[in-house]
């Protein structure tokens, strides 16, 4: 039930992160408004190739070979239908998804599915964190129980960066996503893939239903790519934008949205098959069948491709790919504070605050854990962010397809029928999970 209408994107109090809120100006020829809300995607993009995400693949990939390769082009798909909602979202109420959640829904709704989103973007930030933490490791030798701590700072980044507007946060992400690419382009061809398996990959394996460890790693892969943090993120950062507020307006920054987020998840489809395609070529083709820990990837990825330079790229990747999984997990982290509790706090303090919710728990997890379960953590953390999935994919399916809500931008029926199946093949394979799980 609806209990009072969201407000418009002309309320000044109404926007997500705070000082970024309508600060890109949409103006001059179509091609210079286009490329106004290019960023976004990008930023999105990140959460779909973070370092679990890596671990994930790395052991799917050096576990089933390129057999899985399908569940992260079906996730990719899926993934390019739910943004494309989120940002619907925004432009059409000028409201980010958290901030709806909490003045359209009854407040003990409202209230747990706020937990439930931030118990994704703890789980999200651990991933983030020992990435980041492996990162330090394997580049600078810091060893990871101070590495962990270290990333905290990262807060004082989006600080520096966003003191020069948001765009920069927007620059510094995709500099380092290109850095990301580059070296995968690199050790893929080190490594000399089998693309007749790859070719095959792309097809279903019935098997995935069957085979629980199979299963598990598929839904570990469907947590990496589909991220919950990031339908929460996408709606907010869109807003950053100073869209106009007629009807004509709206629609064709629908338009550039969509194109801007199509482009970058396929961009992230292409570095996520590549470490899958990769793991396969230098792991499982040379009996190498359980390669979980990045670190074992990262010994292991020189002397079996026969060159030091593998490594030197992979430890260079694996801290790109956690700089900017921080970044944009805080950003999240943020937004969701905001909109669900309707927080607001001087922007320093506001991040630190968000930022330290989400990695306390997650640095005690670490040091409570040890180091050497650094590898099966992550893979848990994807499988933790698939459960929680449903609880941010069904109010926004429901907030776009509800007139009351989105006036005459409501979503197209096919649009919303293909995100309904999502949300059910998504929960239907989450409960056979935890019925595994459970059945042993």
């Amino acid at each position: 039930m609806l209990d009072q209408p969201a407000r418009t994107a002309s309320d000044p109090a109404s926007g997500p992160l705070g000082e970024a809120f309508r600060s890109i100006p949409v103006t001059g020829s179509g091609l210079k408004r286009f490329s106004a809300f290019l960023g976004p995607g990008y930023l999105v993009a990140t959460g779909y190739m973070d370092p679990g995400n890596w671990a994930t693949a790395l052991a799917a990939g050096s576990k089933f070979g390129a057999a899985l390769l399908f569940v992260a082009v079906l996730s990719s798909l899926m993934a390019i239908v739910l943004q494309s909602l989120s940002a619907r979202l925004a432009i059409a109420t000028g409201r980010d998804l958290a901030a709806l959640c909490r003045e359209t829904l009854p407040r003990p709704v409202s209230f747990a599915l706020w937990l439930i989103a931030e118990g994704a973007i703890i789980a999200t930030d651990l991933a983030e964190i020992i990435g980041t933490a492996i990162g330090l490791l394997l580049v600078f030798g810091i060893p990871l129980k101070i590495g962990v701590l270290v990333t905290v700072l990262d807060v004082f980044l989006i600080l520096a960066l966003q003191r020069l507007g948001f765009r920069k946060i927007e620059a510094f992400v995709l500099a380092l996503l290109i850095v990301i690419a580059l070296a995968f382009g690199v050790e893929l061809f080190l490594a000399k893939a089998d693309w007749s398996a790859v070719a095959a990959g792309l097809r279903p394996d019935p098997a995935v239903l069957t085979d629980p460890d199979m299963l598990y790693l598929a839904l570990g892969i469907l947590g990496a790519t589909v991220m919950p943090h990031n339908l929460f993120l996408h709606s907010g950062i869109i807003l950053t934008r100073a869209i106009g507020p007629s009807l004509p307006e709206k629609r064709e920054a629908l338009r550039f949205a969509l194109a801007d987020s199509a482009i970058a998840l396929t961009f992230a489809l292409a570095v996520n098959a590549a470490i899958l395609i990769l793991a396969a070529a230098a792991f499982h083709a040379n009996g190498k069948h359980d390669v979980t820990e990045l670190q074992d990837a990262y010994a292991l990825i020189s002397p079996l491709l026969g060159t030091s330079l593998a490594a030197v790229l992979f430890g260079v990747a694996l801290l790109a790919c956690g700089l900017n999984s921080t970044v944009t997990a805080t950003l999240a982290g943020q937004i969701v504070m905001e909109g669900f509790l309707n927080l607001r706090l001087a922007p320093a303090l506001r991040r630190l605050v968000t930022r330290l919710i989400a990695i306390l728990p997650a640095v005690f997890v670490i040091y409570a854990a040890g180091e050497a379960s650094m590898g099966k953590l992550l893979i848990a953390s994807q499988v933790v962010l698939s459960l929680a999935l449903p609880f941010a994919m069904v109010p926004l399916v429901w907030l776009t397809a509800h007139r009351a809500v989105m006036g005459v931008m409501t979503a197209p029926l096919r649009t919303t029928l293909a995100a309904g199946v999502t949300a059910v093949i998504i929960t239907a394979l989450n409960v056979k999970l935890i019925w595994d799980a459970v059945a042993g």
